[in-house]
């Protein structure tokens, strides 16, 4: 297992520019987990805190809550992730040897909605969070954010490299000493802030975090040298920054939420807390950078000769524009959705991906359609909105309501406290092992 972070020379070549050019191999287990951690830096995991925190519960049980989540999630994406550094091409080409080459575009489709979207919604909370911290008004920040995140997309290994030496440590101290500050005040011994309805919805919202990263995570993880550095990198540091993020945010609602202050206002009203908050708020330029990217090499699975880079120009434009005059926070609920969709298809994928004899996975344009694993990624769908209908306001209400009613049809109680994610994936997973597993066994007999 190669751990190097060794300097490479000026020359070293960055991510191919078509899927007709082979990906570098620069990276070891050291730059893989350290960039996972750097992806884990978000604003939006402890403002998300307060719908993990059970209110009226022990700190300690929301903290449970927490780990598991992350434990699960981080494992998943470990699971996803490992399988491009053994193949060596991007998450949605991937999917060929999953689906078919003609059946790939289906989930590219929507995973280039999902990564626009998330891109925009970074976007604007690094505007946002800037506006707050330094003053001004928010759309300078936002031409900023997006400007800035789209020429990282341009040379992404050099990025990456580049977070891996410097930017994991400058965001680790930024932590450390808001942790220290958080700490300082008295905690209660009890949440009083807090939204999550149960420990299992709670856990819920942990794992969503890392397994929406899972349709992207061979992105990277093709450029890495070994499957171990890339599973164990992905699920390491993105498992631990989830783990700790959302574990401020929680802290930070104890310490400061009885004062009617939200997380942000909290962590702002610490000693020099803004100068700590604005080190995180640039770190996270990397989400937006990392939803451009591989927006652009999403998109080569369906036109493989395009240069990602004129393809990175043109989603980081498009996510800017969308960040200056859209309602991200009114898109936020169709992200969810997608995120479901992804969901039951990464534990499809993980199990067929396993199952499968080592060097049977094809990933050309012309890999034979498999129709019938289609079924456990319905079913798994179909599932997570039985037991948490996504929820929509407005003119996307009716989807709610039709999911609701049919969980009044099965007499499932809208109040269940299942986590949505783990019966998805349970589901998705035992039919894709009753499906697979036979013919796996035979296929591995005969080698």
């Amino acid at each position: 297992m190669d751990t190097s972070v060794e300097p490479r020379p000026s020359g070293t070549p960055d991510a191919p520019l078509t899927l007709a050019e082979p990906p570098p191999r620069s990276l070891g287990l050291v730059a893989s987990t350290a960039f996972w951690w750097n992806l884990g830096i978000s604003l939006l995991l402890p403002v998300a805190a307060v719908y993990v925190v059970l209110p009226g519960r022990p700190l300690w049980t929301s903290l449970l809550a927490i780990v598991v989540g992350a434990v699960i999630g981080g494992a998943l994406l470990g699971l996803a992730a490992a399988p491009g550094a053994r193949e060596g091409v991007p998450a949605m080409v991937l999917l060929r040897g999953l689906l078919g080459g003609r059946a790939s575009y289906v989930p590219t489709v929507a995973n280039l909605a999902q990564c626009v979207g998330w891109a925009t919604f970074e976007i604007v909370v690094i505007a946002e969070s800037a506006s707050r911290i330094v003053g001004g008004p928010q759309w300078p920040y936002v031409v900023l954010a997006g400007l800035a995140a789209t020429v990282m997309a341009l040379r992404p290994l050099g990025v990456v490299r580049l977070l891996a030496r410097y930017a994991v440590w400058v965001a680790l101290a930024a932590v450390v000493y808001l942790f220290v500050q958080v700490l300082r005040q008295p905690l209660p011994a009890r949440a009083e802030v807090g939204s999550a309805t149960s420990f299992w919805s709670a856990v819920d919202v942990v794992i969503a975090l890392p397994v929406s990263w899972a349709p992207l995570a061979a992105d990277y993880t093709r450029h890495v040298r070994s499957t171990r550095s890339a599973g164990v990198g992905a699920a390491v540091g993105y498992g631990a920054a989830t783990v700790v993020f959302f574990t401020l945010g929680m802290l930070a609602l104890a310490a400061y939420g009885a004062g009617g202050l939200d997380v942000v206002d909290a962590l702002l009203a610490a000693p020099l807390g803004g100068l700590a908050l604005l080190v995180l708020v640039v770190v996270e330029l990397d989400e937006a950078f990392a939803n451009i990217y591989s927006t652009a090499v999403s998109s080569q699975n369906i036109v493989a000769r395009w240069d990602r880079r004129v393809l990175a120009v043109g989603v980081g434009s498009a996510a800017t524009l969308l960040a200056l005059g859209f309602d991200i926070v009114a898109y936020e609920p169709f992200l969810f959705l997608i995120g479901s969709v992804f969901v039951p298809l990464v534990g499809v994928l993980v199990v067929v991906y396993y199952l499968v004899p080592r060097g049977a996975w094809d990933v050309s344009e012309t890999a034979p359609a498999r129709p019938l694993l289609a079924v456990p990624w319905v079913a798994g769908f179909v599932a997570y909105q039985l037991t948490l209908p996504t929820f929509f306001a407005g003119p996307g209400a009716g989807w709610t309501t039709w999911w609701s009613a049919r969980q009044g049809d099965l007499g499932i109680d809208p109040a269940n406290g299942m986590s949505a994610s783990l019966v998805s994936l349970g589901l998705a997973m035992v039919l894709t092992a009753l499906l697979t597993l036979p013919a796996a066994v035979r296929a591995r007999s005969l080698r």
